[in-house]
């Protein structure tokens, strides 16, 4: 929990109450009391009355020992997908990159110094990679993250070597990020755009490294996704749709930290090492 100095109207038992749901939603399993106490930089007391709050709300169920989230936190963001008309437009769209490219296609916005996905297409294969609509990760660290910051307000500030990153993977309009999420992943990206020219969002695709070579991510990936985004960003010009996507505060001046920790594909050409590594 952070002890910065806060504006009079911030309430801070409301700071840690959706610190616990967030700690709780990022585990993927149950936690103990213990376990959440420490996450959130909470005593056991307290804790303990925030956990058993949410868990009357419903938000939250025990079995005595553990706690884990309910269905029922989707309502605390299904006004705000609800609301987004890109994923809505975007979605007959993934669905043919999905198809094409055999891999799942995604689309992301960011917030802060995280991208978020809020839209998803599974691959049909086996073994495919996956991730879950909401789902959020230092921006840095993908394809569409990057993607996204290079385009952000604060990119020429950035810290080295991220900012010479950027300002490359702006020039070449997308992003290859080996070793995304995991180790063996291999995600790429490129931005959608609104009928004033801003990025507004990126589509990605999310591969096993070793299934789709860096040739054939030129080869065959590429193409489907800049297609895929053309048709995104001709759809999404009629409908105003613009400022749907945005998340919140954006760029490399939001909190948050931006070190680069995956390699990146540096580019037709490039000397080999030449690409940024995380």
């Amino acid at each position: 929990m952070t002890d910065a100095v806060r504006e009079p109207h911030f309430v801070r038992s409301l700071e840690r109450g959706l610190a616990v749901i967030r700690t709780l939603g990022a585990a993927r399993r149950d936690l103990t009391l213990s376990q959440v106490a420490y996450s959130c930089g909470l005593t056991r007391a307290a804790a303990r009355r925030f956990l058993l709050t949410l868990t009357d709300l419903g938000y939250v169920r025990t079995d005595g020992r553990a706690f884990r989230l309910t269905p029922r936190v989707l309502e605390l963001g299904h006004g705000y997908l609800s609301g987004l008309t890109l994923p809505g437009i975007a979605a007959p769209h993934l669905v043919a990159l999905a198809e094409t490219a055999g891999e799942p296609a995604f689309l992301c916005v960011l917030d802060g110094a995280d991208v978020v996905h809020v839209a998803r297409v599974p691959a049909r294969r086996l073994m495919a990679a996956d991730v879950a609509v909401g789902s959020r990760f230092p921006a840095a660290d993908t394809a569409a993250g990057r993607m996204l910051l290079a385009h952000a307000p604060g990119a020429a500030t950035a810290p080295e070597p991220l900012r010479a990153d950027l300002i490359r993977l702006r020039g070449r309009g997308f992003a290859v990020v080996d070793g995304e999420l995991e180790p063996g992943m291999r995600g790429v990206a490129a931005p959608v755009r609104d009928r004033g020219g801003e990025v507004v969002a990126a589509v990605t695709v999310l591969a096993h490294a070793g299934r789709v070579s860096r040739a054939a991510v030129r080869r065959d990936v590429l193409p489907a996704l800049r297609e895929a985004v053309a048709r995104i960003e001709a759809d999404l010009a009629p409908a105003g749709a613009a400022g749907a996507a945005c998340a919140g505060p954006t760029g490399p001046g939001a909190p948050g930290g931006f070190a680069p920790t995956a390699p990146t594909d540096p580019g037709p050409g490039a000397a080999p090492g030449t690409g940024t590594r995380r």
